[in-house]
């Protein structure tokens, strides 16, 4: 494929103060940006090697910004992920599940980020490791990652997750596999998730940590309790190594990756979106909606990485 000669760090410079003309950013949003535009620029400075025989001076290799939400620095980080959850992960095959939280609780979880994403991180542990202890007889080995965005770059929340195909017996003393092409039934894991985010979201009702009136809390209760919600469980994936090279697909990156952006107009953008079977689909937008979609997206995440320690 070839290389796109377009990147994000571009297309902010050349319509960061479009953007600002019609949005108001926050001070994380404007230093995200800010970052994202220098990034590789010589306003962050350089080195310039020179052979000491010819004097032949190579081209300028500008400094990273190291910010998190830039899509050319995520790269050795992600490395450094992978690196070490392979020195952790357990010498056995995994099942990949997907929990998605509802579209009812996308408005919720926009406003207080942090505080849903902990309790579906909770919530999705307790589910599995619940499940696998009171109809397995096992303690499962797991591994969470959220990602809070679709191919097409709307929000859409939901944890990977990979799960040990087997685990520890009750008196941890033995490892008990299970079939590889079965670990647990999906519906009966949803309806427990349902219950157990339910519960949580009471719970941070109760402390004040969200703030609903009485009657539109009931309504949202009774609206995701008449839901059926999403749980999603693949077969055994064969290799560890395997696992984590799908999983870091999802760590230390961002929504939108300069290979996909094809076009940069005035007026419109065209960018790439892959679907299974490989499948192609070339999107055109309007660059005002896709500057709003972006906004959006920012908003999520930087609510979110604003509160994650860096590495």
């Amino acid at each position: 494929m070839a290389r796109t000669p377009h990147d994000l760090g571009d297309i902010v410079r050349r319509f960061r103060s479009d953007l600002e003309a019609a949005e108001t950013l926050t001070p994380v949003q404007g230093r995200a940006l800010s970052a994202i535009g220098l990034c590789r620029t010589a306003a962050l400075g350089g080195h310039q090697c020179v052979c000491l025989d010819c004097g032949r001076k190579e081209d300028p290799s500008y400094n990273s910004c190291r910010n998190r939400h830039c899509p050319k620095c995520q790269g050795l980080a992600q490395e450094r992920w992978i690196a070490a959850r392979t020195r952790a992960i357990l010498p056995t095959p995994h099942f990949h599940a997907v929990f998605t939280l509802p579209d009812q609780l996308r408005p919720l979880a926009r406003v207080h980020p942090v505080a849903i994403y902990d309790l579906m991180f909770r919530c999705v542990a307790a589910t599995l490791l619940e499940m696998a202890r009171t109809r397995l007889g096992i303690t499962l080995g797991l591994t969470l990652v959220l990602h809070i965005w679709s191919r097409k770059l709307t929000y859409h929340v939901h944890l990977h997750v990979l799960v040990t195909a087997g685990g520890l017996t009750l008196d941890g003393e033995t490892f008990k596999a299970v079939e590889e092409k079965f670990l647990l039934h999906v519906k009966p894991l949803a309806r427990l998730f349902k219950g157990k985010l339910m519960d949580g979201l009471r719970g941070l009702r109760k402390d004040g940590v969200i703030s609903m009136t009485d009657g539109a809390f009931g309504s949202l209760m009774a609206t995701l309790w008449k839901l059926d919600w999403h749980v999603y469980l693949k077969e055994a994936f064969k290799a560890p190594e395997w696992v984590l090279e799908y999983l870091g697909r999802y760590t230390h990156r961002v929504g939108i990756s300069n290979s996909r952006i094809l076009e940069v107009h005035g007026e419109r953008m065209i960018k790439r979106t892959f679907n299974p079977g490989f499948r192609i689909n070339l999107h055109q937008k309007a660059l005002n909606l896709a500057l709003a979609g972006a906004r959006a997206l920012l908003d999520i995440t930087l609510s979110i990485n604003a509160n994650l320690p860096t590495e």
